[in-house]
């Protein structure tokens, strides 16, 4: 009996070390709210901190729709992902998860009302085409849909059609192109369209603006060993803007800093999501 007990804690040992020696590569990824290569040049810098920050090899696994984020995540399949608000209630509802870091913007997020037609309000849209971005999406759908409805405004009925771009920048896209004549997206990406030149502001016209909510964050498998996750988090706490290279980080991040996260920060979105009948 011994010898049985002896054998099965060496097996376990053995298990034990095997797993542990096993997590050499950090498996990463995020939400595909955006076009794949942007996702890819967006990562790039950060992947490469993150190698020299935890000493281990960091890959990026890019993934087709928002689902199969949370599925990988909550399946063990990644260890890291960039996720909005809602993905990171669909993935705690599936699976332990826990949230490490987000950006300062995201304690206060917003999602932008755009048309190129001649409306001024978002009443006055009403018999227009519109364009979500995906239906999981937090700033490109739930929030945005919240509000609506909250103002009275029941899109399915309200809007002429209702489709779904599948992206923040897709949505610009389809409404600059005359696919459709309205559409929300996240603010932070708009501004970045801006910025860059990517549309132009005099044909596209921003006409509202949601109140403030809670959105992304950088989540973890709830497997993920404690010490890892806790050097993933300071990894993400340590960015500074005042360093040049960290800098050129967080400029792609679209981030002043990154802090401490919680689940309690989006019990809002989890309340919102339940009022707009897309969780059970």
């Amino acid at each position: 009996m011994t010898a049985i007990k002896l054998t099965l804690a060496s097996a376990l040992l053995a298990a034990a070390t095997l797993a542990n020696a096993a997590q050499t590569v950090l498996k990463v990824s995020a939400i595909p709210d955006e076009s794949p290569t942007e996702l890819q040049r967006k990562f790039a810098p950060l992947g490469q901190y993150l190698e020299k920050e935890l000493g281990m090899k960091v890959q990026f696994v890019p993934v087709s729709d928002y689902a199969g984020v949370v599925t990988a995540l909550t399946s063990d399949k990644l260890d890291l992902a960039w996720l909005g608000g809602f993905t990171y209630v669909q993935a705690s509802q599936r699976g332990k998860v826990v949230p490490l870091v987000q950006r300062e913007e995201d304690s206060k997020f917003t999602s932008t009302f755009i048309t190129s037609g001649p409306a001024k309000s978002l009443k006055e849209l009403k018999g227009d085409s519109f364009a979500f971005g995906s239906a999981s999406s937090t700033s490109g759908h739930l929030m945005p849909r919240y509000f609506m409805q909250k103002d009275g405004i029941k899109p399915e009925s309200f809007f002429k059609n209702v489709a779904y771009s599948g992206a923040h920048d897709a949505t610009v896209a389809w409404v600059a192109a005359g696919k459709v004549e309205a559409g929300v997206l996240n603010s932070s990406v708009w501004q970045k369209l801006v910025e860059s030149k990517k549309v132009d502001s005099a044909k596209v016209r921003v006409i509202a603006t949601t109140p403030p909510y809670y959105d992304y964050n950088w989540t973890v498998r709830g497997s993920m060993d404690k010490g890892l996750q806790d050097k993933i988090r300071q990894a993400f706490l340590k960015l500074d803007a005042k360093n040049p290279e960290q800098k050129a980080v967080l400029d792609l991040q679209r981030a002043s800093r990154f802090i401490p996260t919680k689940p309690d920060n989006y019990q809002g979105i989890e309340a919102a999501a339940t009022a707009a009948g897309l969780l059970k």
